[in-house]
C-alpha cells in the first residue's frame, strides 16, 4: 500500500491490504486466544473472538471525524479512487490476519485447539476504521465472504443511505451508529464532512425496516454531551425498528483523549439505567450487558440474539436474517 500514514498504521499493528484496506487483531481476539474473555459480541450474539477478523475496506476514507473515535483518523477523502478487487481484499485480509496472529503459536497460554481454530476464522467484522460503504464493491465483498462461510457484521455511520438501499448483498448483521440525538449535537460530536449528513443519516433510519437482515442501532454514549436525551433516541429507534440496540459508553482511549476527557465516560450503572429506561419506552427487553465493555443490549426479541452458525455455509444468502 502506498500510504502516507503507512508507518503510523504499521506502528499501531495494522496489517495493510492493497490500496485502501487493513486488518487489526483486536484486544478480545488476543484475550480469548490466550484463555481469557472474548468480546461482548460473544456474550450477546455467540461470536467466537479468536475466530474473528477485524477489517476495513476504507482505511483512509470516512464521511465523519467522530470526537469519540479512538482510532487514528488519517482520513484523506470521501472517495476511493482506485479500488481493489473484493476477492483480493478478502484473501489478503485473511492472510494478513493470520500473519498478525503468527506470534501466538508458541505462546504457552494458547492451547493447540484454540490455535487451530484461530487459523480457521468464521467471522468478519467490517468495522475497524473509516466508512466501509465508501467502497463501491462492498456488496460483492460481503457475498464472497458469505459464500466462504463467514458471518459478517457491517458497521456504518449511516451517512450514505443510497449505498445501503442498493447493496447487492446484505451482511449477517448491520450496525448503524446513532450518537447524535439532534442535529446540533450530531454535527458537533460526529463532525461530518458532507453538508447533508444529518438528512442522510435520518434517511438511513427510515429505510432500515425494509432491509432484510439483522439490524442493530448502536448508541455511543458520551457523558455530558449526547445523553440521556431518551425521548429523542426513542423516536429515532421507533423509526429504525432495529432487532437490537446496543447502548455503549464512550471510553477515554486512543486518539479520542485529544478531544474528550475521562469525565465523559459514563459509568456502567448509568449505561444500565439508560438502557432499561430506553427499553421501557420502546417495549423492548433488557437482554444482557458487559461491565468491562461498558455496554448493554436491549432486544425486540431476546430469544433471537444469538446467531445460528450452523446455517452459515456456502449456500447462505440471507438465511441469517430474523
Amino acid at each position: 500500500m502506498e500510504n502516507k500514514y503507512g508507518a503510523i498504521y504499521t506502528k499501531q499493528h495494522y496489517g495493510l491490504v492493497g490500496k485502501h484496506s487493513a486488518v487489526k487483531v483486536c484486544h478480545w481476539t488476543k484475550s480469548e486466544l490466550t484463555g481469557g474473555e472474548g468480546c461482548y459480541k460473544g456474550t450477546f450474539y455467540g461470536i467466537h473472538s479468536h475466530q474473528c477478523i477485524q477489517m476495513t475496506p476504507a482505511v483512509n476514507s470516512c464521511t465523519e471525524n467522530c470526537s469519540f473515535c479512538w482510532r487514528f483518523n488519517g482520513f484523506e477523502s470521501m472517495h476511493i479512487s482506485y479500488e481493489d478487487d473484493p476477492e483480493f481484499i478478502l484473501e489478503e485480509s485473511i492472510k494478513a490476519h493470520k500473519k498478525l496472529l503468527s506470534g501466538f503459536k508458541g505462546n504457552p497460554k494458547v492451547s493447540r485447539e484454540k490455535w487451530e481454530e484461530s487459523q480457521d476464522p468464521k467471522h468478519i467484522a467490517i468495522s475497524l476504521t473509516g466508512e466501509p460503504t465508501l467502497y463501491s464493491r462492498l456488496g460483492e465483498f460481503i457475498e464472497l465472504a458469505t459464500r466462504r462461510g463467514f458471518s459478517t457484521f457491517l458497521v456504518t455511520n449511516g451517512t450514505l443511505p443510497m449505498v445501503l438501499e442498493k447493496l447487492s448483498h446484505l451482511p449477517t448483521q448491520l450496525y448503524v451508529t446513532v450518537a447524535g440525538p439532534n442535529k446540533k449535537i450530531f454535527n458537533e460530536l460526529l463532525n461530518p464532512t458532507i453538508g447533508n449528513a444529518w438528512e442522510n443519516f435520518n434517511r438511513t433510519l427510515e429505510i432500515l425496516p425494509s432491509l432484510d437482515t439483522r439490524k442493530v442501532v448502536r448508541h455511543t454514549l458520551v457523558k455530558d454531551v449526547n445523553m440521556p436525551y431518551l425521548d429523542e433516541y426513542a423516536l429515532m429507534d421507533r423509526t429504525a425498528q432495529p432487532d437490537f440496540i446496543e447502548c455503549k459508553g464512550y471510553v477515554h482511549v486512543g486518539q479520542s483523549i485529544n478531544r474528550l476527557s475521562s469525565a465523559n465516560m459514563p459509568p456502567h450503572p448509568i449505561i444500565q439505567q439508560f438502557s432499561k429506561e430506553l427499553s421501557e419506552k420502546l417495549g423492548y427487553f433488557y437482554t444482557s450487558d458487559r461491565k468491562e465493555s461498558r455496554v448493554a443490549l436491549i432486544s425486540k426479541d431476546p430469544t433471537k440474539a444469538r446467531i445460528d452458525f450452523s446455517s452459515l455455509n456456502g449456500n447462505l444468502v440471507q438465511s441469517a436474517s430474523i
